[in-house]
């Protein structure tokens, strides 16, 4: 009895497992949830679901520049970092995380792009004074930081609209081999919003076409020099900044021609200088708008016989009223930098020197501001891991005369200029060389260090010296300065890695 519940139970057991068992559903083929998209290079994949790719990318950078109080500035060139004394800072670091997106769609009229690059940044600041003996901090905050839009665009049918590099620029921007940002010489990297069209010639030969958005990222300075005071003039403003609204885009072309030697491109732009008013209201009146331009050549050499992958870039610049486009965005545009004197009663020397686009003073006319300089490297690759670039830019920066009577009648009421009206002359020169040096152990992951000597050459009579007022934020006294050429050095240690 008890053998036949047994035998029984089991046989029951073994029918249900077997049905359970036929139950069961096949096991299904691997589904590619993410398939790779070859179209466009490494690195791209399909959205599941469509026909667009998209590639994901970015950085993370480490940083410390010394003998300045900005990762990215031009070494003690103004502020608490040209002053030279406690508040200057002996180093300054930043880290931050870049992340790019990049996707792609094959149209009937061609690839259909949008881009977008972004940053976090964390940079460490410095401290200014407050009078009575106090200083303030000026820094991202302990938890805080900033965050940064670069580029971000579509591309369709030749046409780009968004925010990207300026087609001014050379592809290598102002870093024709290194990592300064402050380099003078022509355009610049950092993206602007435009609408441009690119045509493609055939043969590596295009040209592209473009409006750019040129409120305050393409413009320096408009000085109405009636409004100059002392406290400006003491940091190489030479007058009120009197910049109206927009008005017109910046209008640019360009002629890029690519091939296996390297690369040769002629740009030029239209820049329209519009002001503000001559006094406190629109009834005071105001100048008349004036047109200035810019135009650039810029030229590339590669395989050349020292090594596999170096290079020569080199660029050159002339513009007249739209001097954005020699000291691009990164470049300063006042410098007050201050340092030792052997003139007998003055406390210490400075550097005064101010860019502009325009200058004029109520019920007058602009007068436009002339620039010209240049910039380049040689990159030179010792072996897979190391390379060394040697790079460099200079700018020239000139008033015509009518400007110079307007900023001269100030400087010397304002700041009690010792040799007078014969010894002003705010013409000057900037230039910045420099030594770079990367390491590349592993692929994207690169360490370099760039050395970068600034030299500010002035042109006020030698001799020279001029009575400026208690600057409480530099911790500058009221005294006797002579006015002297200028000089700094700054090193930037950089880690970053790509991925």
């Amino acid at each position: 009895m008890k053998l036949s519940l047994i035998l029984s139970s089991a046989a029951g057991l073994l029918a249900v497992g077997g049905a359970q068992a036929a139950d069961l559903p096949v096991k299904a083929k691997a589904v590619e949830y993410v398939k790779i998209c070859s179209l466009y290079g490494v690195g791209f994949y399909y959205i599941p679901g469509t026909d667009t790719c998209i590639k994901l990318g970015g950085y993370l950078r480490v940083e410390t520049a010394l003998n300045t109080n900005g990762v990215y500035a031009s070494g003690r060139v103004n502020g608490v970092a040209g002053a030279n004394n406690r508040l200057s800072n002996y180093y300054t670091s930043r880290s931050r995380q870049g992340l790019s997106i990049d996707t792609r769609t094959a149209t009937e009229y061609g690839v259909l792009r949008t881009y977008f690059d972004g940053v976090f940044t964390w940079t460490s600041g410095g401290y200014s004074g407050t009078g009575a003996g106090g200083t303030a901090y000026a820094g991202d905050f302990i938890a805080g930081g900033s965050l940064g839009v670069y580029n971000a665009f579509i591309q369709f049918a030749g046409f780009t609209l968004g925010k990207a590099t300026s087609q001014f620029s050379s592809p290598w921007q102002n870093y024709p081999g290194n990592n300064f940002d402050g380099l003078p010489g022509g355009g610049g990297w950092d993206p602007v919003n435009q609408f441009t069209y690119t045509a493609d010639l055939g043969q590596g030969i295009s040209v592209a076409f473009s409006a750019q958005d040129q409120v305050q990222h393409d413009t320096t300075n408009i000085w109405n020099v009636s409004g100059a005071t002392p406290a400006g003039l003491a940091t190489g403003t030479y007058g009120a900044n009197d910049i109206g609204g927009s008005r017109a885009p910046d209008l640019v072309a360009r002629l890029r021609v690519d091939q296996v030697w390297g690369l040769f491109q002629a740009s030029v732009a239209a820049h329209n200088n519009h002001a503000g008013y001559y006094g406190a209201s629109e009834v005071t009146g105001h100048p008349d708008d004036k047109w200035g331009w810019a135009g650039q050549l810029a030229l590339s050499i590669k395989n050349i016989p020292t090594g596999a992958g170096d290079a020569i870039n080199l660029q050159g610049v002339y513009t007249n009223g739209a001097s954005r486009y020699n000291f691009q965005q990164y470049a300063p545009t006042i410098y007050a930098m201050y340092g030792g004197t052997g003139l007998a009663g003055a406390y210490q020397s400075v550097g005064l020197a101010g860019l502009s686009d325009s200058v004029f003073v109520a019920g007058a006319g602009q007068e436009l501001t002339t620039t010209y300089g240049f910039n380049g490297a040689y990159t030179h690759n010792w072996d897979p891991y190391w390379n060394t670039a040697v790079y460099g830019g200079w700018a020239a920066v000139r008033y015509n005369g009518t400007a110079k009577g307007y900023i001269c009648g100030a400087f010397v009421a304002g700041l009690a200029l010792s040799t007078g009206v014969a010894g002003c002359n705010p013409d000057f020169n900037y230039g910045v060389v420099g030594l770079i040096t990367r390491w590349t152990p592993v692929k994207n992951l690169t360490f370099s260090a760039d050395l970068a000597y600034t030299m500010l050459d002035q042109k006020y009579a030698a001799g020279s010296a001029v009575v400026l007022p208690v600057q409480t934020g530099i911790a500058k006294p009221g005294a006797i300065y002579e006015l002297k050429d200028q000089n700094t050095v700054s090193l930037l240690l950089r880690a970053q890695r790509n991925w």
